[in-house]
């Protein structure tokens, strides 16, 4: 593992802590965007004139993000509460949850919000019709309850309606809907209205939630997968469900790994981009349309670092900053001022102080570094 791979393993890269402006491109229906309008855009726009964004995460059909003092905001869709504002107000342009500066990150779920502070609670609100929330119940709310009592939270994803989380001690845990093949990663398909641990293993490291499906690394490095596997999403060579999660091969090298609607990104330690499943629209990468059911290399550079997998869509952050994209982009989810789709990557733009980006439904949002 080079020095910048085995920092970005360790979060420890980039240094300092990333703070910028905050760019938005594709679907902007609900005004997920929040660029104030409705109107969808196929190249970056800055979404107000705030310099200080450290994270953002689009969900389905509405956004949230964090400023780097600890100030949380969310804007889009709305039917739900998931805004957490109180309402069921549509909002197009960014709103401050409440007061406090003390979250840490957020993610937009399909219709519901999932976030953790700095003091390791966790909190959500929104759709809570397959039990998302966590919450022991399946009451919708519009604005942020904690979810138990715990301090020890420390990463979160989901997409589909359920969500994945691991703890400070290494423990992955699941909850919301887990039917289709069973994404929580239990043994069943049997839905959870709070939180349950997968299996006893301390040693999970990063996860990512898909449509009915996941994927995960482990601290040794290995990748593992579960939930429903058409189209050969789980990399596994074939297209069988499994409900508990099942290795990938048997290296050793896997970094981070990232989920869409039905395609897996990957990024080994030695800086090599990787993808598997659905490729109708090209998201994988690879220059065909081919679906694929084990990983395969996407070109032969070792400089990716950063992924993020949207329904159809996909993108990387390179180590240099630079900003790349591809797949199905009607949207102008890509970014490249086109509405074509792309089946290799192409470079969005040529800043090179791009910082996170990550793929909703079929939007985009990105944070440049100042």
């Amino acid at each position: 593992m080079n020095q910048v791979n085995a920092a970005i393993a360790a979060n420890t890269w980039p240094l300092p802590p990333l703070q910028g402006k905050l760019y938005s491109w594709g679907n902007n229906t609900n005004g997920q965007l929040g660029l104030g309008n409705t109107t969808n855009y196929s190249s970056p726009n800055q979404v107000g004139s705030l310099t200080t964004w450290a994270s953002v995460n689009p969900g389905t059909t509405h956004s949230t993000g964090v400023a780097i003092i600890g100030t949380l905001y969310a804007w889009g869709a709305n039917n739900f509460g998931q805004l957490g504002l109180g309402n069921t107000t549509y909002y197009s342009s960014p709103k401050q949850i409440g007061a406090l500066t003390t979250w840490a990150i957020a993610q937009g779920v399909s219709e519901t919000t999932i976030a953790i502070k700095t003091d390791g609670t966790l909190w959500s609100w929104g759709n809570n019709a397959q039990g998302t929330l966590g919450l022991g119940n399946i009451t919708n709310y519009s604005s942020p309850k904690q979810v138990g009592a715990l301090t020890t939270w420390s990463t979160i994803t989901g997409r589909g309606q359920f969500v994945l989380a691991i703890k400070t001690d290494g423990t992955l845990w699941a909850w919301g809907y887990n039917g289709l093949g069973g994404p929580l990663g239990l043994g069943d398909t049997t839905n959870r209205s709070s939180p349950v641990q997968v299996g006893a293993l301390t040693t999970w490291l990063k996860v990512s939630a898909g449509n009915y499906f996941s994927s995960a690394v482990k601290t040794d490095g290995t990748l593992w997968t579960w939930g429903q596997g058409s189209n050969g999403k789980l990399g596994l060579g074939n297209t069988t469900n499994y409900s508990s999660p099942k290795q990938v091969g048997a290296l050793t090298s896997w970094l981070s790994t990232s989920c869409g609607t039905y395609h897996i990104l990957a990024v080994k330690t030695d800086g090599t981009l990787w993808s598997w499943g659905q490729n109708t629209y090209g998201q994988l990468g690879d220059g065909t349309t081919v679906n694929k059911s084990s990983p395969i290399q996407v070109g032969a550079l070792t400089a990716w670092s950063k992924i993020g997998s949207g329904s159809y869509s996909s993108l990387s952050i390179k180590t240099d900053g630079a900003l790349w994209s591809w797949g199905y982009n009607a949207f102008g989810q890509v970014g490249d001022g086109t509405t074509v789709n792309k089946s290799s990557p192409v470079q969005i733009g040529a800043l090179t102080a791009w910082g996170m980006a990550n793929c909703g439904n079929s939007q985009t949002l990105a944070i440049l570094r100042n």
